[in-house]
């Protein structure tokens, strides 16, 4: 009767450990998917202010119109994929940046335009984007890395091999000229006027 009593509460305590690492790993995975809708969130909002930044400098760069397009095309890809796979996404989101990078740079020639408020204030919104974007896919690669480490590492992966637990994608930038940021600092135009702001 003992033996039957202490093999019933065995049995139970297992049972609690399994239901406990099993939702465990719901939480570490449901904590991944928001962590990808806050990324998701940024991105979108870099998607929707491009549209602005192109129409803004379009009057400005009308020799640029290569630079203009790509950055048009790197969006529409980018937004297009929105239920892709983070590899792709991060690839494309890749793209999207080194275009915007090249538009940045192009604008520096343009002292009127860097001297419009309305491109000052999209400059200004895109850096907070991206920088959000930054703090955003950082937080993600942490989740990750928390989770698929306990869907690999013992005793964890038995659970996760019995509930089909797969492992997650790190939001990785692999291209060298992917890797830099858009710059989007110029010097401040309000703290002198240019001449080519009249």
């Amino acid at each position: 009767m003992v033996i039957a009593i202490v093999l019933i509460a065995i049995v139970f305590i297992l049972i609690l450990i399994g239901v406990g690492m099993y939702n465990g790993l719901v939480g570490a995975r449901n904590q991944v998917k928001n962590a990808w809708a806050q990324i998701d969130v940024q991105l979108k909002r870099r998607h929707d202010l491009i549209p602005n930044l192109v129409e803004t400098v379009k009057g400005y760069m009308e020799h640029e119109r290569g630079t203009l397009e790509a950055v048009t095309n790197a969006r529409n890809i980018a937004q297009s994929l929105g239920n892709a796979g983070v590899a792709d996404r991060a690839k494309a989101e890749g793209e999207l940046s080194g275009a915007l990078s090249r538009l940045l740079a192009v604008a520096e020639n343009y002292p009127t335009l860097k001297a419009n408020e309305n491109f000052l204030a999209l400059q200004e919104e895109l850096s907070s984007t991206e920088n959000k974007i930054s703090f955003s896919r950082q937080f993600y690669n942490d989740t990750v890395l928390k989770y698929n480490n306990m869907i690999q590492m013992f005793p964890t992966n038995i659970i996760a091999g019995m509930g089909n637990f797969q492992v997650s994608e790190f939001f990785e930038v692999k291209a060298a000229e992917e890797r830099d940021v858009p710059k989007v600092s110029f010097p401040t135009a309000k703290t002198g006027s240019s001449p080519d702001n009249k």
